[in-house]
């Protein structure tokens, strides 16, 4: 069945006007490709319509195009207490390509089917994009004055580097982050069911950074049909199979002490690092995400070699994305070194890591405002092996949190879904984001 909320906003709540601007925000198309001559003006469009919505209510925004179409949006609720830090929470308005043929429904039509709202950009993330325009519309409604700023940031081009968004944002538009201490973006705040039963929140506390690596193999050129002992593609293909099959150790990070810890205390057992792997299958499709938190991890993405079938070529290449875990760059790098050996070069490309507090104030307000709408649910710190803008305020001394709060069913894969086929978000989940953002923000 298909639904649409298409009301006066006049009359709509929070909870109905976030499902609303969730709807209408995936129906602009604002498709990052990564090349600006095929970008169109997608995220100007959809910055277009939080500022008229943010205006419709009274509230003033500031509106930055680096470029022709690469739209961003910032609006400062301002607080009764100037010295308390500023809080931001921010979204990307940009999406990753869809291919229609592949979806079982128009993947820009904003559809609602048996309780889902389809779409891309649904959990990636026009979600927390629409949710943070009601909840500031709601805020604003009722003439409501937090204690400390609150800045709403959306952003152009995450999915592509962020040059034209939190990059040119906090590079050239520095004042717009003044007195901010804090901030709440994706990728977190999601339940997953345990097998007892409980509900677990994991907010993203940290995250990895980008360690990718060029590997290039020297040999001899030569006839492809002659004994060739100093082949690059076979070099090469060693030294590829290595890394690829390589398993890196667990390096208990603070974040995975803290996100262990909490497991221990909902499922009432004992992790064991020699068989944390195993144990980790009970936490179903979050496995995977866990797993990659665990240890440093390389895989090969990229090779290069030859150009005529029976011509041995003198040089060969591969690349590999490595990604690291908070203070390992080193240890990583020379694990990597040692496996590849001297005849190989590495030349290494490298992004950062960053890490919050696991125990913090607004860690603790964030877990209040989730009990208070799921009493059986407990939020818990995990480790982003992804990146986003949160990287980016980072280097300004912003502390980022991945907390998009929504109570899933059981067997929903939010992780599953990011740039995949048939993005879709429960409506109820939704719903709930904007009572858990409402209490939250109250309280802070």
């Amino acid at each position: 069945m298909q639904t649409d909320l298409t009301l006066p906003t006049g009359i709509l709540g929070v909870e109905d006007e976030a499902v609303q601007f969730v709807q209408d925000l995936i129906r602009i198309p604002s498709v990052n490709t990564g090349d600006l001559a095929t970008m169109g003006d997608g995220e100007a469009v959809a910055a277009a319509l939080i500022r008229e919505k943010l205006q419709e209510i009274g509230l003033s925004s500031v509106y930055i195009e680096p470029v022709a179409g690469r739209g961003n949006v910032v609006c400062r609720l301002r607080g009764s207490d100037p010295d308390h830090p500023a809080l931001i929470l921010h979204a990307h308005l940009d999406v990753v390509p869809a291919n229609e043929e592949e979806w079982s429904v128009p993947p820009f039509s904003g559809e609602i089917r048996d309780g889902m709202l389809y779409g891309r950009g649904a959990v990636d993330m026009k979600n927390m994009a629409g949710l943070m325009l009601a909840v500031a519309r709601s805020l604003a409604r009722d003439n409501f004055i937090p204690k400390r700023d609150i800045v709403f940031m959306w952003f152009s081009d995450e999915e592509n580097g962020s040059v034209y968004g939190s990059q040119w944002l906090t590079e050239k538009e520095r004042h717009l982050f003044d007195g901010a201490s804090e901030a709440i973006s994706e990728v977190g705040g999601f339940s997953i069911s345990l097998p007892n039963g409980k509900r677990a929140y994991p907010l993203a506390t940290a995250e990895k950074g980008v360690a990718r690596m060029k590997l290039t193999a020297k040999g001899t050129a030569g006839h492809g049909a002659l004994v060739n002992n100093d082949n690059a593609i076979t070099m090469l293909a060693e030294a590829v199979h290595k890394i690829g099959r390589h398993t890196f150790p667990i390096c208990r990070t603070p974040h995975l002490n803290a996100m262990i810890s909490g497991l221990e205390e909902l499922l009432e057992t004992k992790f064991d690092d020699d068989k944390l792997d195993e144990q980790l299958d009970q936490l179903g499709f979050f496995a995977s995400t866990i797993r990659a938190s665990l240890r440093n991890t390389a895989n090969p993405t990229m090779l290069n070699g030859g150009y005529k079938r029976n011509v041995i070529p003198s040089s060969a290449e591969a690349v590999i994305d490595g990604r690291v875990l908070p203070g390992t760059q080193d240890q990583f790098v020379a694990e990597v070194e040692a496996l590849v050996g001297p005849d190989i070069q590495v030349d290494w490309t490298f992004g950062w890591t960053i890490e919050s507090a696991v125990s913090a104030p607004l860690m603790d307000k964030m877990s209040a405002a989730i009990r208070a709408e799921d009493p059986d649910g407990t939020v818990i710190p995990y480790l982003l092996p992804g990146g986003t803008d949160n990287k980016l305020l980072s280097k300004i001394g912003i502390q980022g949190y991945g907390f998009v709060p929504m109570k899933v069913p059981a067997d929903f894969d939010v992780w599953g879904l990011f740039h995949a086929v048939d993005e879709r978000v429960p409506v109820d989940a939704l719903r709930f984001g904007a009572r858990v953002f409402m209490r939250l923000l109250k309280d802070c």
